[in-house]
């Protein structure tokens, strides 16, 4: 068997509240964090690059909600509801998902933002490691000037930093990533969580930080990703934020204030959790 961890975006908030999630189910006796497979999105690139960093889930868990332990975050401004108006607004002349994301890459080469440096530095702050880990990973993210979708893995030949770097290029907010003499957004931008690249997997356990909402047109929404699952034969469950979780969470998932509240929630949800996995 086997099984494949998919982790969707939900920025910092997301982190914290996945962290905590896994925590808790480990506490339960349902220790997920093993998979042999893991596909990472934005803040989910973030927390599958850490689980193969060799730390624990207590360790990763007190990175979350110690002070002294977090990384190093810059403050954004980001309501979603009013991030998907912009981006609906931006996006009125687009009519393919492939338009919509060469718009939405050329917003971001356009916005002006932090230095790319100082934003990738965050980005080394939160990995305990910087070295691929064993097991298959596959981090997300788009081209910014194409609109292609770019799957980053073990074999890519692009340092894991690199990939985490491109995979959490929010629009508008952050720099587009340079890899490989490319520019690269939020793999976001392609789907929330990308839950169609765990195919072949038989049993898969989705976290998705911002439910089945897709900021943007996509030819792999999350349920439909989930029915495509199924119908190869997989088991799959689908995890989003409770709603303790989705307030602690708050309105500003990228604020890094969030990380405590949101992982303690996440934690108690995961305790209480009965993964309903289903074919």
């Amino acid at each position: 068997m086997t099984e494949a961890l998919v982790l969707g975006g939900g920025g910092v908030g997301g982190i914290a509240w996945i962290t905590g999630l896994l925590t808790g189910l480990a506490e339960a006796g349902n220790d997920v964090s093993g998979a042999g497979l893991l596909v990472g999105t934005s803040a989910g690139s973030t927390v599958a690059a850490q689980l193969g960093s060799g730390l624990s889930l207590p360790e990763l868990y007190a990175r979350q909600t110690e002070p002294a332990l977090q990384s190093a975050e810059i403050m954004a401004e980001v309501n979603l509801e009013t991030f998907a108006e912009r981006m609906s607004t931006l996006l009125r002349d687009a009519t393919t998902p492939p338009e919509v994301r060469r718009a939405v890459g050329k917003f971001a080469l356009d916005a002006e933002t932090v230095p790319e440096a100082e934003r990738r530095a965050v980005i080394e702050s939160r990995l305990p490691s910087h070295e691929w880990p064993a097991r298959a990973l596959k981090i997300v993210a788009v081209d910014a000037e194409t609109g292609e979708p770019r799957v980053f893995d073990n074999d890519s030949g692009v340092g894991l930093v690199d990939a985490v770097t491109a995979s959490c290029a929010v629009p508008g907010v952050w720099p587009p990533a340079t890899v490989g003499g490319r520019r690269y957004v939020d793999g976001g931008i392609r789907s929330a969580a990308n839950a169609d690249l765990a195919a072949g997997a038989t049993r898969v356990l989705v976290l998705a930080p911002l439910g089945d909402t897709e900021m943007l047109p996509t030819e792999v929404p999350l349920a439909d990703a989930v029915e495509q699952l199924r119908a190869a034969g997989a088991e799959v469950a689908v995890v989003e934020p409770d709603e303790t979780s989705r307030t602690a969470i708050g309105e500003n998932p990228l604020d890094p204030a969030t990380r405590r509240p949101a992982a303690e929630a996440g934690r108690a949800q995961g305790r209480a959790l009965d993964l309903p996995y289903r074919r």
